[in-house]
């Protein structure tokens, strides 16, 4: 498979305030930040396009892999087994500084069956495909002839050209109300009052697009980006004189992971945009198994200057 660039959104290079200040530390500061043009898939990468190249190529997911025991020393015989996290509900306000009363390890639960087992994806064609680890999002874009953006490319894409606001759709937040994005609504993570009209995830391209046409780049699942991690983005520029150009995330001496991105949870006053790959979930779980990161592709023309692209992944 080929992207067709007549099916992609073509995003003309600038500048634009990178960051925040009012979220996570990690985020912050601000900065101003350069990059060149690209095109980009307009939606999530759904089931059904996952299917395809699985069975295009017969790739296996790192979540139906057994996990290999000399990475995780200690782990009992029962959790080295393939699974993947899957988000549950708790029946009553719990720590919030501790992701393990919510997340949980689940095994058997991979793509085709993502609350489980004995889930499946019938009537989920359309839904984002999930627990998809960063190298099963670079295989599906080196089989579709892309590559993944990096982090500064991707929120340049998310913001739809509002720079320097809240979220892609703005300042206000109104998804308690008049939802623009499939986000949590009610309490977290016991009450979910669903005015957005979904529980988990939601058909792709269900909600407005931003200002260059693209589809739930807040919400719906996480989307990978392929970038290093730093929480510390602001020595990125600290020694410069001008904005950087499509900054990668790599401060000397720093600890270098790769990111995801693309998760907004505006009713918990929150917009996601970094999640390390290695998260201390329950057990160490197998590295790169997040519950809900997702792809999205992006194409770049050849009369732009070509990016370095780190994990092997093809760049036109």
């Amino acid at each position: 498979m080929t992207i067709g660039i007549d099916t992609m959104v073509k995003i003309d290079g600038g500048e634009f305030a990178m960051g925040s200040n009012d979220f996570y530390q990690e985020e912050a500061p601000v900065r101003r930040v350069v990059v060149d043009g690209f095109w980009i898939d307009p939606f999530q990468v759904t089931n059904d396009q996952y299917a395809e190249f699985v069975e295009s190529t017969g790739y296996v997911t790192g979540a139906e892999q057994v996990p290999d025991e000399a990475l995780y020393p200690g782990a009992s015989a029962e959790d080295l087994v393939p699974g993947s996290l899957v988000f549950q509900m708790t029946g009553g306000p719990v720590d919030l500084r501790d992701y393990h009363n919510w997340w949980e390890w689940t095994p058997g639960a991979q793509w085709r069956h993502p609350t489980g087992p004995d889930s499946s994806l019938d009537g989920l064609g359309d839904h984002p495909v999930l627990h998809i680890a960063h190298e099963d999002a670079m295989a599906y874009c080196a089989w579709a002839g892309g590559t993944l953006p990096s982090e500064a490319e991707w929120e340049y894409a998310a913001r739809g050209g509002l720079d320097g606001k809240r979220f892609v759709w703005g300042n206000d937040d109104p998804q308690e109300t008049e939802p623009v994005a499939n986000t949590w609504q009610g309490r977290f993570p016991y009450e979910n009052t669903e005015v957005d009209g979904f529980t988990r995830t939601s058909p792709v391209g269900s909600f407005p697009a931003n200002g260059y046409g693209l589809y739930d780049m807040a919400g719906n699942v996480w989307e990978w980006t392929d970038d290093w991690y730093t929480d510390q983005p602001g020595k990125l520029v600290e020694a410069g004189c001008c904005a950087p150009a499509d900054p990668r995330g790599w401060v000397p001496g720093g600890e270098l992971r790769y990111a995801s991105a693309g998760y907004a949870d505006s009713a918990q006053g929150v917009e996601g945009r970094l999640a390390p790959v290695h998260p201390p979930i329950l057990l160490p779980v197998p590295a790169g198994r997040p519950a809900s990161a997702n792809a999205r592709y992006r194409h770049q023309p050849p009369w732009f200057p070509p990016h370095k692209q780190t994990g092997g992944a093809v760049a036109r």
